[in-house]
């Protein structure tokens, strides 16, 4: 009691406390290192857990906006190719339908497409397709949904056409997968120049006159043969379209022929009408 009294009110043992507390120190620091070697250790782990997730989280945002940039960037280039389409679609007089390309026939001696249009649109056989810069062929088969189309560039398909310049006529046919067409049956004198635009002539009863089939690359005269080998560049891209123009028929025009009987024509004056006929009212169409 003595002692706690001299300690609590004299001070006498502030000294002894100091030397004991110097002394004790590092027992005491050395007994907290291991409680604080585990809680940086879990600090430590679940720092570097975080930084993984937030890793993971981060790499995935950034896989989906580059994922989504692609996307715009595929949807950009649609936009584009379907401005085009638009655009050469006001430039002809025909009513034309947009279908898009579904598969393609991967044999390297087949050039054909099958589009997303078949009967439910009025699609029908033979029917032109092009696009946005030129024609790129045919349809050959219809079914409901869809329709099989065959490409300038088959061995099978031919057009008729005519050089633009002068009007002389010709065949242009299909050499296959990546090879220009060739001009059939032209003499060695004929009026080509290389250059020269090659269109549809109109004569072959499936494209309408005037469509763009390609441009004169190359004039070939080889030896021993009658005609000349003329290659010709197509107009169509027809390697890359996605999508393309369907020509429609022309709405036919219900025009009633205007009649005037032989009986109201004066006897011994052909030329003449009676005086009724003079009278009366032209006819109307539909009545």
């Amino acid at each position: 009691m003595l002692l706690y009294f001299a300690d609590t009110r004299l001070n006498y043992f502030v000294p002894v406390r100091a030397v004991l507390s110097t002394l004790v120190y590092p027992i005491q620091t050395i007994a907290t290192v291991p409680t604080s070697i585990k809680e940086w250790a879990q600090t430590l782990f679940q720092d570097r857990n975080d930084l993984k997730q937030k890793n993971t989280v981060l790499e995935a945002t950034n896989l989906l906006n580059s994922a989504r940039i692609q996307k715009l960037q595929a949807l950009e280039r649609e936009n584009m190719r379907l401005r085009e389409l638009l655009g050469s679609s006001f430039r002809l007089n025909e009513r034309v339908l947009v279908a898009e390309l579904l598969t393609i026939d991967m044999d390297p001696f087949s050039q054909q497409v099958v589009i997303d249009k078949g009967k439910q649109y009025g699609i029908f056989s033979g029917q032109a397709i092009l696009d946005a810069t030129g024609v790129m062929g045919q349809i050959t088969e219809v079914g409901p949904f869809s329709s099989r189309a065959i490409l300038l560039t088959d061995p099978n398909h031919a057009i008729p056409v005519q050089i633009n310049r002068n009007g002389l006529r010709a065949i242009a046919t299909g050499k296959g997968r990546g090879k220009p067409l060739q001009l059939e049956h032209l003499p060695y004198n004929a009026d080509v120049r290389v250059g020269d635009l090659i269109v549809t002539s109109g004569f072959g009863g499936r494209f309408p006159n005037g469509y763009p089939v390609g441009t004169v690359r190359a004039i070939n005269y080889p030896k021993g043969q009658a005609f000349a080998d003329i290659q010709v560049t197509p107009a169509a891209k027809v390697e890359t379209s996605r999508e393309v123009l369907l020509v429609l028929p022309a709405p036919k025009l219900n025009v009633s022929p205007k009649i005037v009987p032989l009986e109201s024509v004066m006897p011994g004056d052909a030329t003449q009408p009676s005086e009724d006929v003079a009278k009366q009212e032209p006819i109307k169409d539909g009545q």
